[in-house]
């Protein structure tokens, strides 16, 4: 039997499994694509194509709590991603570059809010925050509330292991003969961090923070259990309108929503990918 011939005999199990394909992106993407059609529907009916219009649209943006639910999401989504990446670049840092006691049982911890389902990883916030505030009364006699401080901390808690693993795959890449002739050229740990190490994995540093920010503005289980009142972000407010019922205005939200979302990652993806291929270039013209 022949090369070809086995190619031939193997031409229709290849369209099954191609047609397979097709048939589960359609499965995945096809409700996505009705829900950003339907979103520029005219009338009110969510099933009933009435005519192309921008009416939802207008009428998200003159919604205010919508908006103050927006504010708030950006406001935790930046502040979660500012310290959730510092913190876990210099996580990432500790864990490749030096050795210490307890570092495997560490690391182990470190994935666990990767692996916890979420809502035992909101559960466990939201009870941690109840302890913390109940000591906090009994010391000052005032009780703190629920509010967008718990839902940033709430975040930055599962963010810093997003950014930890991402920084981690690109530190694993990066040559630490580089660092060390820095050290050879008598410079300190921190300019050496700072004109060497830092430039080399800023795509996985800006990768991670794109990540985390992407996270942090979708979240819904975690926020809904630590919010209180007045710091309701989108994704919940979102989920509190469907409750009442699906209209146009949801469609108009989560097709901006989706938007945003998948911008966020492609940029990861492409900083990430162009940061790859500028090592390995660099990789060639050190060996050439």
């Amino acid at each position: 039997m022949t090369v070809q011939s086995a190619i031939r005999r193997r031409g229709p199990l290849e369209r099954t499994l191609a047609a397979h394909s097709w048939l589960v992106y359609l499965f995945f993407y096809a409700p996505i694509i009705v829900l950003v059609v339907f979103s520029f529907n005219e009338g009110r009916q969510v099933s009933i194509w009435q005519g192309t219009s921008l009416r939802w649209y207008r009428q998200m943006l003159e919604d205010t709590a919508l908006l103050t639910a927006l504010r708030n999401s950006l406001i935790v989504a930046v502040a979660s991603t500012l310290v959730a990446t510092a913190l876990g670049t210099a996580t990432a840092l500790a864990m490749e570059r030096f050795r210490f006691r307890g570092q495997r049982v560490y690391d182990g911890l470190l994935y666990l809010p990767i692996i916890v389902p979420e809502v035992t990883l909101a559960a466990m916030m939201l009870v941690f925050f109840i302890q913390a505030f109940d000591y906090i009364g009994r010391i000052t006699g005032s009780v703190p509330n629920l509010s967008l401080t718990t839902i940033i901390l709430s975040h930055i808690c599962f963010n810093i292991s997003f950014v930890t693993v991402v920084v981690r795959a690109r530190l694993a890449g990066l040559d630490p003969g580089l660092e060390e002739a820095a050290a050879d050229l008598y410079a300190s740990r921190w300019k050496a961090f700072r004109r060497v190490t830092l430039p080399l994995i800023l795509p996985g540093v800006v990768g991670g923070a794109l990540l985390a920010f992407t996270m942090s503005l979708d979240d819904v289980v975690t926020t809904s259990f630590v919010s209180g009142p007045g710091s309701t972000t989108l994704p919940v407010y979102v989920f509190g309108m469907v409750k009442k019922g699906v209209t146009p205005v949801i469609n108009a939200v989560s097709a901006l929503m989706l938007l945003a979302s998948m911008t966020l990652v492609f940029s990861s993806l492409l900083v990430q990918r162009g940061g790859s291929a500028r090592a390995r270039k660099r990789k060639k013209e050190r060996k050439a």
